[in-house]
């Protein structure tokens, strides 16, 4: 995947007012970012990034991407969602060969790029986007962090309750929306799409949760966090 193949521009949309790596750029400085910026609308399942493509910058505009690896068994494993504001390619920006990692959109979504040697350029006149763009990538490997803490929990409902209750924390209240499809979800925390099944129907017959789809109610979080955490 090239620049060349991202014909689609709109010129309306503004994707770096989302992005908080640039929130302390004046109007003229985000105006000088957007110049460097290409936009494309992409279908749900299309693959954005992908070994041996052009090294960019990739920004969620709207919608969704899920970044994901391949295991040594051929197995997808999911290691993030991105949601509008994120971004993923930072790495090869900065020489890392991308040998196993992808990006699929997990739904119709608008997707921002930005050139390697455009973003070099840009990181040298405004020092202060480095320090922003560190602060930012330990944020991202402390969520890579959080999802091995999920893989060394023993059970998978244990799994389950932790990112349930991590959600919550997050959001402040009862109900909690899952930012992927259970399917993703199950990949996320290691375990098959039956298993989670289950242990979904397991929380609800404690009467710990209730579930709507990617919905979910904690009904009692002090003992869910009691029995789990």
């Amino acid at each position: 995947m090239t620049i060349k193949d991202f014909d689609e521009h709109l010129s309306d949309h503004h994707c770096i007012q989302l992005v908080p790596l640039f929130s302390d750029l004046s109007p003229d400085e985000l105006a000088q970012v957007e110049e460097i910026v290409q936009h494309k609308k992409v279908k749900k399942g299309e693959t954005v990034i992908q070994p041996s493509a052009e090294p960019l910058l990739t920004i969620v505009a709207k919608g969704s991407l899920k970044i994901y690896q391949i295991s040594s068994t051929g197995k997808e494993q999911l290691l993030r969602v991105i949601e509008p504001g994120g971004y993923e390619g930072e790495k090869s920006i900065f020489g890392l060969v991308n040998k196993n990692l992808f990006g699929e959109a997990l739904s119709d979504s608008t997707i921002c790029f930005v050139r390697k040697s455009d973003f070099t350029k840009l990181l040298l006149a405004k020092p202060q986007l480095s320090l922003r763009l560190l602060e930012m990538n330990a944020v991202k490997q402390n969520e890579t962090e959080q999802q091995a803490k999920f893989l060394m929990m023993e059970s998978v409902e244990m799994r389950l309750a932790n990112y349930l209750l991590d959600l919550a924390k997050i959001t402040d209240g009862s109900y909690v929306q899952i930012p992927m499809t259970l399917k993703d979800l199950s990949a996320f925390i290691g375990t098959t799409h039956e298993t989670i099944s289950r242990k979904l129907r397991l929380l609800e017959e404690k009467g710990l949760v209730e579930h709507y789809g990617k919905s979910f109610k904690i009904l009692d979080y002090e003992r869910l966090e009691d029995e789990y955490a």
